[in-house]
């Protein structure tokens, strides 16, 4: 790309054992090259921490469909061509930048027979309320980069909980996916493609028609 698609470092400067005669990253005790290449690194964790940070506050404050690669890349005071360059797309910078914490309850503090309903509730709270949230689902469901993304959040956070309740260690990936059909599901039908009888569900009527489906999964013994 042209001189402005260089993560803005076209600037010099002198690192330690460069100079005149004296060839780049060459000085005493320093191998050839390795200066350089550990200062390029370092300017482009710093032009990708801008990034980041810039899209986080923008997805934050106009969404993702209003948020567009022009406008964090301003905020970031970048090229456009950068942004695309480290992330793809704004699908792609979405999944990387969005940071979701499930916020998941401590499933093995609760009596047995309420780990479905305690987990209903908490997710449709969370989808209720975070929407950035939904907002990765709607990437998720488009792209490569946001399935990637809502993959490892649920592999990470969602895991550890049903290790917490499966009566099966080896089946805690099995159970735990059942589960995020249901909850994924519900997020789906509810609050991305929102079809009317599943919007009109009270709260209420999804708990009590979730949550003994998510408690077999959790804890019935294995069919």
């Amino acid at each position: 790309m042209h001189d402005s698609g260089r993560d803005n470092d076209s600037h010099s400067s002198t690192e330690p054992g460069t100079g005149p005669g004296t060839a780049a990253g060459t000085g005493p005790g320093t191998a050839a090259g390795a200066e350089p290449g550990h200062a390029a690194q370092r300017r482009s964790d710093a032009t990708r921490g801008a990034i980041l940070a810039a899209a986080r506050e923008r997805f934050a404050s106009d969404g993702y469909d209003r948020a567009t690669i022009r406008a964090i890349a301003r905020d970031a005071k970048i090229d456009p061509s950068m942004v695309m360059r480290y992330y793809g797309s704004k699908e792609g910078l979405f999944a990387a930048a969005v940071a979701v914490d499930l916020e998941l309850p401590d499933l093995a503090s609760l009596p047995r027979h309420d780990v479905g309903r305690v987990l209903t509730r908490h997710f449709l709270r969370m989808w209720e309320e975070n929407e950035e949230l939904t907002a990765l689902l709607r990437v998720a469901a488009a792209s490569r980069a946001g399935a990637d993304r809502m993959q490892g959040i649920f592999r990470d956070q969602l895991l550890p909980v049903t290790r917490q309740v499966c009566p099966d260690p080896e089946q805690v990936p099995t159970r735990a996916a059942l589960c995020a059909t249901q909850l994924l599901g519900l997020a789906l039908t509810r609050y991305v493609l929102r079809i009317p009888p599943a919007v009109a569900l009270h709260g209420t009527e999804i708990e009590a028609w979730l949550a003994p489906t998510l408690q077999r999964y959790l804890t019935a013994p294995s069919p």
